[in-house]
């Protein structure tokens, strides 16, 4: 009796905690050095800006452990195989790009068979404290040189996923009232070509995420935004479970077993859809896939996984909450 007693007790404490748990909030304006105008903002998103202020010690000692774990829990590549190495960074502490990407993660390490070569940086998926190392500027640069040191450069390809608030000078780091920075075209372009990373799948989920398209494209890219470069995308409300580029990209069309380019396509066609239904200004999702691109990702594609189901609140359901 006494046994089921302290089960009932931990069982109730633990459905109190799951109820009152409060995920972290955007309270405070960011630093001044985050607040210029566009060109200083970009001359700071060029440098791979971030400021961290008011972390308690310990916090920071425990983040420093979960990324130093994560990073080290990337495999080697196999030789004489085209393997994908799978990075997926949330870079807004939101809980729906915590959610976001934590999905995002399962169907693409599925997809292109990455087990063991992937790493998923993010914060709270709204019911609790993250164990993931989180995302941000300096996380996702190590993530990207310890994929450097795994892969063989000639064959192996880089799949990158982010998932956040954009700005047209690139993507907007922000964790609470904790953590703030910013990634443009440029500083993202150059640590790919320092760390010498030419196969890349780059997926980018956010607001004038097209501001990436011009400086990123190549031969050996292939590239795929929410928007371009003038436009907002839509879905990021903290409540929700998917972006609308995230869902029908992600949880729709790459969860089938059909080739990328198909995918973006009846991806983008199904955001145009749900944006007329809503009557929201297209957001144009871009994508660019260079003709050196199309081997490796013909190769990565030989033995696609049979479909899968979606998961989670579908992205369009936000438009009944108006």
């Amino acid at each position: 009796m006494k046994a089921l007693l302290s089960l009932l007790l931990a069982t109730l404490a633990a459905s109190s905690s799951a109820q009152t748990y409060q995920p972290i909030q955007h309270t405070q304006q960011p630093p001044p050095i985050m607040a210029g105008d566009g060109r200083e903002a970009l001359a700071q998103a060029d440098l791979g800006i971030m400021v961290e202020r008011d972390r308690p010690a310990a916090w920071s000692l425990a983040e420093h452990r979960r990324l130093t774990a994560a990073i080290a829990a990337i495999g080697p590549q196999r030789k004489g195989t085209v393997d994908a190495f799978v990075v997926v960074a949330a870079l807004d502490s939101d809980a729906v790009f915590g959610r976001e990407a934590r999905a995002a993660f399962d169907v693409l390490t599925r997809r292109y068979g990455a087990k063991g070569r992937a790493i998923l940086l993010a914060g709270t998926d709204g019911a609790r404290d993250s164990d993931r190392p989180m995302g941000s500027p300096q996380s996702l640069s190590l993530a990207l040189a310890r994929v450097a040191e795994q892969m063989d450069h000639a064959e192996d390809v880089l799949v990158l996923y982010t998932t956040s608030h954009g700005v047209p000078f690139g993507l907007y780091y922000n964790d609470g009232d904790q953590g703030y920075g910013a990634i443009s075209p440029s500083r993202l372009w150059g640590q790919l070509s320092t760390l010498g990373i030419r196969n890349r799948l780059l997926i980018i989920s956010a607001c004038y995420s097209g501001v990436f398209v011009p400086t990123l494209s190549s031969d050996t890219t292939a590239i795929l935004t929410a928007s371009s470069a003038d436009r907002t995308s839509f879905g990021c409300q903290a409540d929700s479970d998917w972006t609308f580029f995230g869902d029908a990209l992600i949880n729709q069309a790459l969860r089938k077993p059909q080739p990328l380019a198909a995918a973006a396509s009846e991806a983008g066609a199904l955001v145009a859809s749900w944006e007329k239904t809503g009557k929201l200004k297209p957001s144009e999702p871009q994508v660019s896939i260079g003709d050196g691109a199309k081997a490796w990702i013909a190769a990565l594609e030989r033995a696609l996984p049979a479909a899968s189901a979606p998961v989670g609140t579908p992205a369009i359901n936000v438009l009944a909450k108006k």
